[in-house]
């Protein structure tokens, strides 16, 4: 279970969800109770959690962090923003015919310059000329999926955002959390169930895949994530009176996990480069509400640690005969960690 091979499997394309569903809450839960896999409706997740329950969301916000634009030689370039350094300073990816050398002035979107800087890694520092923020939200594009083969519309910037999106910073959206409406949330908390959030800014090597044949080869990707007192407190609370911590995506699993690190969740900021994979033993996350995810990705070896290798290959092969959908726009599954 620790080869690439072994999270490999075959996907219909037709699979791929290309668009969202009218109604974010009306996608189909693959629930995996026990042995037993049951088809349900999203909505379900309601009867399917207890009061006391606590369920913790990533609140992260998508960029949009793509552009076109020209260097001052006249050649195309395509720039995706990888992370934001500070209101004047991102790291990127850069795409030209000829790897830009520092000092070079690219003009982005017919509307301003960025110069470009060292290299940090595989990413390109580029310094703007005013706040990074501000210029991103008024000339970038929404960075949908490489496997969604449309472009981002109206449409797209709003359900390509979770409804309770807050700090800007994400290149990819926490796809759990699309699931979720006001209506949704209002009857869980109704029922007595808690909200808790953290934040981690998903990066774009969340769709690439592992390439070494030995997992234990592979470099993981880093993403910024911090933690709030009071999401440590209301964990804490959970767990003492008998409630379970419910990760709202492996964004949220992932931030609380990083956190956790020394035995016991902890606030704070930092870099995460957690690379979980089955043998891994979970020391906050007690139930996942995930997607369905990529062949060979580290997120189908997260689940399967979580879950089971075993159980996950089920379930995927129960999903493809059921005909759900898949990644980003797909269905979701609720699973329960298997010690």
């Amino acid at each position: 279970m620790h080869s690439l091979s072994d999270y490999d499997f075959e996907l219909p394309p037709e699979l791929i969800a290309q668009t969202p569903l009218p109604q974010r809450s009306a996608s189909r839960l693959l629930h995996i109770d026990g042995e037993q896999l049951v088809d349900r409706r999203f909505a379900d997740i309601v009867d399917l959690l207890n009061p006391g329950d606590l369920l913790v969301f990533n609140d992260t916000r998508v960029l949009k962090a793509r552009f076109f634009g020209v260097k001052e030689t006249g050649g195309k370039v395509e720039v995706l923003v990888e992370r934001v350094v500070d209101n004047r300073t991102v790291h990127a990816q850069v795409r030209a015919s000829k790897s830009p050398p520092a000092g070079t002035r690219i003009c982005l979107a017919e509307a301003f310059d960025v110069v470009v800087g060292e290299r940090v890694g595989e990413f390109y520092t580029l310094v703007f000329p005013a706040d990074v923020f501000e210029l991103i939200e008024a000339h970038g594009r929404l960075p949908l999926p490489p496997y969604i083969e449309h472009d981002a519309d109206a449409f797209d910037e709003t359900r390509y955002q979770t409804v309770y999106a807050k700090h800007a910073g994400a290149v990819a959206a926490p796809t759990a959390g699309l699931h979720f409406d006001q209506a949704l949330l209002q009857s869980l908390q109704q029922k007595g169930i808690g909200f808790a959030y953290v934040t981690l800014h998903v990066g774009a090597g969340t769709f690439q895949p592992v390439r070494s044949e030995n997992l234990a080869e592979h470099k993981m990707h880093s993403e910024w994530y911090t933690i709030a007192e009071a999401t440590v407190d209301a964990v804490r609370a959970a767990k003492a009176a008998g409630g379970k911590v419910v990760a709202v995506g492996t964004t949220s699993l992932r931030a609380l996990e990083s956190a956790s690190q020394s035995g016991v969740l902890q606030a704070g900021s930092a870099d995460t480069a957690l690379f979980i994979t089955p043998g891994y033993v979970f020391k906050t996350v007690d139930r996942l509400i995930t997607n369905f995810h990529l062949p060979k990705s580290t997120l189908l070896m997260l689940v399967s640690a979580f879950a089971g290798y075993d159980c996950i290959r089920a379930a995927y092969a129960h999903a493809i005969a059921q005909r759900y959908r898949f990644f980003s726009y797909g269905d979701a599954m609720l699973l329960t960690y298997n010690v």
